[in-house]
């Protein structure tokens, strides 16, 4: 009987400057299951990142060097890894800044295992809606984007051949289904062509008024 693959786990980078709280928290979330990189500082937790992006951060705010406001500058800037911060400051000022940084969780130190893995669950929870809502738009988009280029497709076969816009569209899809190829492939070469007769019949019409 076969067997299924295993489920990959999900890779938690931890970046914080205490040793002491960098291990506690390694411990808590590898125990919950998930794959976790460790860094204690926001230099090296970029060549973590380099090496393969994680699906969540959790960032320590105060460090020495790049802090974790620096840090999570460069991932909303450069990268697409979702971001929670640690934090001694729990006051609602700090709170706000974080969310403006684009955090999707705010952690008061100090943390426990029964209020750190809710929270934490919760934003990764979050991060993945998110990812599902880029993953959407983009495709609405190509969607989107390729239904233009068929309709100006059909619209510019039926000014040539004079036809109805079914007769102009069921044409454009046999044509896609016998060169084995997308109708939106097939529509965009068409527009491009047209384009380059368009950019010809100009030239020859500038030659043609200079003699």
């Amino acid at each position: 009987m076969p067997t299924s693959a295993p489920v990959a786990k999900r890779r938690i980078l931890i970046v914080d400057d205490d040793p002491l709280l960098l291990q506690f928290l390694n411990e808590v979330i590898g125990h919950a299951g998930y794959d976790t990189v460790t860094a204690s500082s926001g230099e090296e937790a970029l060549q973590q990142i380099v090496a393969g992006e994680p699906d969540m951060a959790l960032l320590d705010i105060t460090m020495p060097g790049m802090t974790g406001l620096e840090l999570a500058h460069h991932l909303k800037t450069h990268t697409t890894v979702p971001f929670m911060f640690l934090s001694a400051i729990g006051d609602s000022e700090s709170s706000k800044q974080a969310a403006a940084y684009g955090a999707l969780g705010y952690l008061v130190k100090p943390v426990d295992a029964e209020r750190l893995m809710p929270a934490f669950e919760a934003g990764l929870a979050r991060a993945d809606d998110i990812r599902q809502l880029r993953r959407t738009e983009l495709n609405l988009n190509a969607a989107l984007a390729a239904g233009r280029e068929t309709s100006l497709a059909v619209g510019l076969l039926m000014g040539k051949f004079q036809t109805d816009r079914n007769t102009a569209f069921e044409v454009l899809r046999d044509h896609a289904r016998s060169s084995r190829r997308k109708i939106n492939e097939v529509a965009d070469q068409l527009l491009a062509a047209e384009e380059t007769l368009n950019s010809l019949h100009a030239g020859f019409a500038s030659r043609l008024k200079s003699k």
